[in-house]
């Protein structure tokens, strides 16, 4: 099977356009719909695509339209995408739309066809879009490479309970590491405080209360290490 790597990529004041307005087609562009601007054309829409469109994002724009292969590349080249999501149920308009994308250099992601289907067939700007946990600004990304969506959605699930409070761990450590870094720390001091603020369940708990409880503890941790 061909190895992916995972990237993080920044869509702000992009363009992302999707072929397709079914059940994927909507996963698809809610996904993107806080980062850039999303064009769906589709001869029809999904339910959750007309209350993304009505709703507070007012990037989502719906274009009721049925692209065949000859037409995606003329969208392509008017809508001008970083990235193309190619998700109708016609394989052929899909390979289009992977074809023009990839003539663009825009990016792509092909939802019909997963890594295992095309072994070391995939380019650099062929992407796949993972299942992603998120306590800001905390995010991970999970991937089956396309061969078990459901394994990624049950995963998910299951890190959702475990990273809970990780966001508010990541803004306390920043900080402190910041702080100590000012106050002249050592390098191998600083990591070895952090190190212990991290792992240490009396901070995460404290956090629970509130950032003030988990500072406190974090605070404690740190004099500990300190004068070691």
């Amino acid at each position: 099977m061909a190895r992916v790597i995972p990237l993080y990529h920044d869509f702000a004041g992009e363009t992302v356009l999707v072929f397709g307005g079914g059940a994927v087609g909507s996963r698809k562009a809610s996904r993107f719909a806080d980062e850039a601007r999303v064009v769906v054309v589709s001869p029809a829409f999904d339910d959750r695509l007309a209350d993304l469109a009505e709703g507070d994002y007012g990037a989502v724009d719906l274009v009721r339209a049925a692209p065949d292969a000859d037409a995606v590349r003329g969208w392509i080249e008017r809508v001008e995408p970083a990235l193309v999501v190619a998700a109708t149920d016609d394989a052929a308009v899909n390979a289009a739309a992977e074809a023009a994308a990839l003539d663009a250099n825009a990016l792509v992601n092909r939802t019909d066809v997963s890594a295992a289907d095309r072994p070391g067939s995939r380019g650099a700007r062929s992407v796949v879009v993972p299942a992603t946990v998120e306590d800001d600004p905390v995010r991970v990304a999970l991937s089956t490479g396309g061969a078990s969506p459901a394994l990624a959605k049950a995963l998910r699930e299951r890190i959702e309970a475990d990273i809970d409070g990780a966001g508010a761990m990541a803004e306390l450590s920043g900080s402190l590491r910041a702080e100590l870094k000012d106050r002249g720390i050592a390098p191998e001091k600083r990591r070895e405080a952090i190190r212990r603020v991290v792992r240490s369940e009396g901070v995460w708990k404290g956090l629970q209360k509130g950032d003030s409880y988990g500072r406190q503890e974090a605070d404690s941790v740190i004099e500990e290490v300190l004068i070691e």
